[in-house]
């Protein structure tokens, strides 16, 4: 070994979450067999932008130098829109989306970082077109995101956005053969995604946040979720009427209402999301708990990327 090689990188990711009022971080390890094993958890409270300092604390509490490290986009920083294929060479893709996502966008494309990724079609029938996700994220947040990690000398191999963080976790929980929609909430909202075969094929984001759910009013705002989940399924079942979907599984802090709200409106199995029947939580016993695993929800989703995976941002 050469005397100044370069140190080999532990199993696994790191992945940080900017959160409204702090920054979360956990380290991931996925062997080749058994559940994926949470190594470490970490959290910084500091409202967005968070500073540097917490970045490096949570850097130097879980080894980020040694580990393959990446981070989630907020959601005001980035949009998720679904359209039509161009029938363009794939080389071409991007700048072909790109052109079309010109008057969509409610920042100048001029502004955007794109990236595209595919809408797998009903593998049984004849396809009228094929559909891909665009994913713009703003200039700005990007480089202000990168800027952050090399101010703390940590490598940022990927950056991320939560509905893809958010389909990791659905992989873990899906039925063979059957589709399955999963429901979170954070300081930015509500993030309904579904997806089929490890495959993200629709998201939507509900104006409901999660202090809002936490308030003593909270059933005020069932309603609404209730409305915009039954919206979704609705232009689901008609968008891909190939994937059946098994059940909802809701991400929450341990309340009760708005599960129990869901389960009694809604056509389909409501669960709650527990975590701990899919992960290794043996290392930090903490994650068990609904509250925490509500907190390290996205950035678990993130850390659960597989090596090699292209999808999400190359920072």
């Amino acid at each position: 070994m050469g005397l100044f090689a370069r140190a080999k990188k532990y199993d696994g990711w790191m992945a940080t979450a900017f959160g409204r009022e702090g920054v979360s971080a956990v380290v991931v390890a996925r062997p080749a067999d058994g559940m994926p094993r949470v190594l470490g958890a970490g959290y910084q409270a500091a409202p967005r932008p968070a500073p540097a300092e917490a970045l490096e604390r949570l850097g130097k509490e879980l080894q980020a130098a040694s580990r393959h490290c990446t981070t989630v986009l907020a959601g005001g920083e980035y949009q998720l829109l679904s359209l039509e294929a161009p029938a363009v060479p794939r080389e071409e893709l991007k700048t072909a989306v790109g052109w079309r996502l010109k008057d969509m966008l409610d920042f100048p494309l001029a502004e955007a970082t794109i990236d595209v990724f595919d809408i797998p079609g009903d593998p049984n029938g004849t396809q009228r077109g094929s559909s891909v996700f665009a994913v713009a994220a703003r200039n700005n947040a990007v480089s202000r995101r990168q800027a952050l990690y090399a101010e703390c000398k940590i490598g940022l191999s990927v950056i991320d956005i939560p509905e893809m963080a958010q389909r990791n976790i659905a992989t873990l929980l899906e039925t063979p053969g059957r589709g399955i929609a999963v429901l979170s909430f954070d300081g930015d909202g509500g993030l309904l995604t579904i997806s089929f075969n490890g495959e993200l094929y629709q998201a939507r984001r509900i104006d409901v946040n999660l202090a809002q759910l936490q308030s003593p009013d909270a059933s005020q705002y069932y309603d609404r979720v209730t409305l915009e989940l039954q919206r979704s399924f609705d232009h689901f079942d008609r968008q891909f009427h190939f994937i059946s979907l098994a059940r909802l599984m809701l991400m929450t802090d341990g309340s009760d209402g708005l599960h129990g709200y869901l389960a009694d409106n809604l056509y389909m199995p409501v669960e709650r999301l527990d975590l701990a029947s899919v992960l290794d939580f043996s290392q930090v016993a903490a994650l068990r708990e609904p509250a925490m695993q509500a907190r390290y929800f996205l950035a678990i989703g993130a850390a659960l990327r597989e090596q090699g995976k292209s999808e999400g941002k190359g920072a």
